[in-house]
């Protein structure tokens, strides 16, 4: 997480929490010349350009306020939506999504693939129990944690 990250997020949860929203992701990245400050933002009823714009405004109005400035050069601030492919980020994130199709993204192999796609059964203590489609036939795996390198929610086809 960058620094800068650090130093905004802290500041910025709470507005978007106050207007009942919850903050996914935040990222603070450089595309050609240009900064951009990104918030994925989403609430249960999911986003609109209403809700984005509000939030947009409130946050906009409390980084202008911190002194010193953190920001090195100019920046453009984005609010959306995460989408219907929503990463997962944290365990509470994770184990919210009992019931939901996700794909799961490995450091190293599991059951000979770099990433498996399915309805997420259970999150134990060290492990989630996945329901995956291979052809015809439905399986059960178990996911070590400590394996997973991105997860996220999927749609299914």
């Amino acid at each position: 997480m960058s620094a800068i990250v650090e130093k905004v997020q802290p500041l910025i949860v709470p507005i978007i929490e106050e207007m009942n929203c919850e903050l996914v992701d935040i990222e603070y990245v450089k595309e050609g010349k240009n900064w951009y400050l990104r918030l994925y933002v989403d609430q249960p009823s999911g986003m609109d350009l209403d809700t984005c714009a509000a939030i947009s405004e409130r946050v906009s109005e409390c980084l202008d306020q911190i002194e010193p400035d953190p920001f090195p050069a100019a920046y453009f601030l984005e609010v959306s939506s995460p989408g219907a492919e929503r990463p997962l980020k944290t365990a509470e994130q994770i184990a919210a999504a009992v019931g939901e199709y996700v794909h799961f993204d490995y450091y190293t192999p599991q059951y000979g693939s770099k990433s498996h796609e399915g309805e997420l059964l259970a999150v134990e203590a060290e492990s989630y129990l996945l329901k995956v489609q291979d052809k015809t036939m439905t399986k059960q795996l178990t996911i070590d944690k400590a394996s997973v390198a991105k997860a996220r929610l999927a749609i299914k086809f």
